[in-house]
């Protein structure tokens, strides 16, 4: 809840927490106008009434107070919120409420149904690509597209892209529900694709590029078997809403990537192994790729009848010294020495629960391409780095 609180807005009411009753319910609001998280819990109202406290203050209170029954109550002359809770007597100094930003009605469009437990894999897998340079800020959100039953999401940040694609148990019931442009350009290093003025038409289809920040909260704090997604017509916001808990999040405006010409369509090598060990392998040149900005080295071989192929990580630091980690692998085609920044092949592989991983390569200089084995949802394309001698 706090996360979405804005403490240096000029707004003083930005940085204090909605506190109200609403259908027998506690609910509890807090925005930064560009992210509104809603929670409700359930209280014994004896009279109805609503007020604002200070997030700090309110957050670092309820901390502390003890495993109890918790009793408030207001006074609207002087906007004094009294909290108590066993031997614990509190007073909090709040704004009126009704100088608090209003959310969104209740009585929106029919949403998208999607699965809480998918989407929080799916947010995990996209969100780890987005950019944090504001400076770009479309490439830090997250495309969303729905095309009747297929849902893809998409993130790039110019060094690396995560795209995946779930099946939703039914097709949104209203197509029209928002749209986004795609550009040809990412920025170096991923650049030089073919210029389209907009996403081509995807039948029923749901565009949107929403903050991955929001996505992230939203797998935080979402408890819900099912989540709707709305994304009211002429709104620019994207509604999460499930039984207990709703995330409001204002749409990026942008041009988003033409990713589908970022991904390669073809490789020269074809490296599977076990998703763990490369894992740990990699985890463990990144401790001495630090002082080489993370840049691992991959060298791949093929196998003979007599023995398995194999890919080694290395890494060296001037200050620390080397790593070198060899892992069995079954290799399909030409051996290759290509370098990766190992932090984000960490960050790819920590979100796979396949047991075994692809990487696809072409060249030293091409883009390499992780997929779990078994299943086709998931994809994702890294940049490689200089191969210093």
């Amino acid at each position: 809840m706090a996360r979405a609180v804005s403490p240096r807005s000029t707004l003083p009411v930005l940085a204090n927490i909605l506190v109200a009753t609403e259908d027998g319910r506690l609910r509890l609001s807090a925005t930064n106008l560009e992210l509104g998280i809603t929670c409700w819990i359930g209280a014994k109202v004896a009279e109805e009434g609503a007020t604002t406290v200070p997030a700090r203050t309110f957050v670092d209170l309820v901390n502390t107070l003890p495993a109890e029954r918790v009793e408030m109550e207001l006074s609207v002359r002087t906007q004094t919120l009294n909290v108590r809770a066993g031997s614990f007597d509190n007073n909090i100094k709040c704004i009126d409420a009704q100088e608090f930003p209003p959310m969104p009605p209740a009585d929106l469009v029919e949403g998208i149904t999607l699965n809480m437990q998918d989407l929080r894999e799916m947010i995990a897998q996209v969100t780890l690509a987005a950019s944090s340079d504001d400076a770009r800020p479309v490439l830090t959100g997250v495309l969303v597209e729905i095309d009747g039953k297929n849902m893809t999401m998409a993130a790039a940040d110019g060094f690396r892209l995560s795209v995946r694609r779930a099946e939703l148990a039914s097709a949104p019931s209203n197509p029209d529900l928002g749209e986004t442009s795609a550009s040809s350009d990412l920025g170096e290093p991923f650049g030089g694709l073919r210029a389209v003025s907009s996403v081509e038409p995807l039948g029923r289809a749901v565009r949107a590029i929403i903050p991955a920040r929001a996505l992230t909260e939203l797998a935080r704090i979402a408890t819900d078997e099912e989540i709707q997604m709305i994304l009211p017509p002429g709104r620019g916001q994207a509604i999460f809403r499930g039984r207990d808990v709703e995330l409001v999040s204002q749409l990026i405006d942008g041009a988003f990537p033409d990713y589908r010409g970022i991904i390669p369509t073809s490789h020269t090598s074809r490296t599977v192994l076990a998703t763990a060990a490369f894992l740990k392998a990699c985890k463990a040149a990144d401790i001495f790729a630090r002082e080489a900005a993370h840049s691992a080295r991959l060298k791949i071989a093929p196998g003979s009848e007599l023995a398995p192929g194999t890919l080694e990580v290395s890494a060296t630091a001037a200050e620390t010294g080397s790593n070198e980690v060899t892992v069995d692998a079954t290799v399909e085609g030409e051996p290759i020495e290509i370098a990766f920044n190992v932090r984000f092949l960490v960050d790819v592989l920590s979100v796979i629960d396949s047991p075994n991983v692809a990487l696809e390569t072409t060249g030293p200089a091409a883009p390499g391409v992780i997929k779990p084995v078994g299943r086709d949802d998931f994809l994702h394309v890294i940049m490689p780095m200089h191969l210093g001698r």
